[in-house]
């Protein structure tokens, strides 16, 4: 079944390739930011990055995004900092809150989207969320983003038999990769299975970038150090619980007393934040802890108690370049506007 399936998807890219399903170029320049394999791999932190470093030169950057889970009332729908995450989604939502300065719209069909921020927005960028695999918009730039384990043991699984959504082939249209590991402990497992490629592997990790307390009228701001010793209880709604609980650990200096599980995306309730109490009652601890992904969804039924962890993506070493990524990305940057 996943040979059959990565024949339909190598099928499918040929089509694009060859004119039988149209493909146009978006009339800006665009990168997308997507992975091989499903699951969380980073694509959001990594989308919040290229948006921050885009508005920091003065540009306005657009992110098209399908908005997973959404319930727009209108497509395109512009998300906003007031909109509700049931209508613009989890992600869109906490992007469009860290970035007032960038334009994030939701869109199944986001050629009809860049088509209407062209009209109304005067874009220099476009950032394709999860855009590996929408081959109906073209782009200049690929950012892959893989797992530790994509390389190990899911290498070149396709679904079902793994999680892999193309073949290996798929890889040659990346423009880079981006790797969601701390270290190069797996150089020579890189090198064997990305040199063939002759592009770019940059590794990044998760910083916090601050901690918000988050109440039903206010949001304050505390240092990441605030984090340090203190005895919480981890919520979360992630597609990787573990590599959450595992950051949460290492950030606050010892495991959460109780982690509560949940599926990706989850909408909470308030019969969650009363789980989430009992859990406080039981272990003695002061706090809950969550996601900024999740604290947008759980901010209408927590109270004092609850705070959000912001993230920001930190690089760390590369292969086969002697550039790091920002420095290649302000490099691939200026020769997309001289062309």
């Amino acid at each position: 079944m996943a040979w059959v399936y990565g024949c339909v998807m190598r099928m499918r890219r040929l089509a694009y390739e060859r004119g039988f399903l149209s493909s146009r170029l978006p009339g800006r320049p665009c990168v997308a930011v997507g992975n091989i394999a499903w699951g969380g791999s980073g694509k959001t932190p990594l989308a919040a990055w290229l948006l921050d470093w885009a508005v920091a030169r003065g540009l306005k950057p657009v992110l098209l995004t399908r908005g997973y889970k959404a319930k727009p009332p209108r497509l395109p729908y512009r998300v906003e900092r007031d909109s509700h995450w049931r209508e613009a989604g989890d992600e869109p939502l906490l992007l469009a809150r860290a970035q007032p300065g960038a334009l994030v719209l939701v869109d199944p069909c986001r050629g009809r989207a860049a088509d209407w921020a062209r009209m109304h927005a005067a874009p220099d960028l476009f950032v394709l969320d999860d855009g590996f695999q929408h081959l109906g918009l073209r782009r200049q730039v690929d950012l892959v983003l893989l797992r530790p384990e994509d390389l190990a043991g899911g290498w070149n699984r396709v679904i079902p038999a793994g999680a892999w959504r193309e073949p290996v082939a798929a890889l040659s249209r990346a423009s880079a990769f981006l790797l969601k590991s701390s270290s190069l402990d797996a150089f020579e497992l890189i090198r064997t299975r990305l040199q063939r490629f002759g592009k770019p592997v940059f590794t990044f990790d998760y910083t916090v970038a601050g901690v918000r307390a988050v109440t039903q009228g206010a949001v304050i701001h505390l240092g990441a150090e605030a984090l340090r010793g203190n005895t919480y209880v981890l919520l979360t709604g992630l597609a990787d619980p573990a590599a959450a609980a595992a950051s949460f650990e290492r950030w606050c200096g010892g495991p959460p007393a109780e982690h509560l599980v949940f599926g990706d995306h989850h909408a909470f309730t308030a019969s969650d934040w009363s789980a989430a109490l009992a859990a406080l009652e039981r272990t003695g601890a002061r706090r809950v802890l969550c996601t900024a992904k999740d604290a947008v969804k759980l901010q209408d039924v927590a109270d004092e108690r609850l705070w959000a962890v912001d993230i920001c993506v930190a690089f760390g070493p590369a292969l086969f370049t002697d550039r790091s990524f920002p420095d290649w990305w302000s490099g691939v940057w200026a020769t997309l506007q001289q062309g």
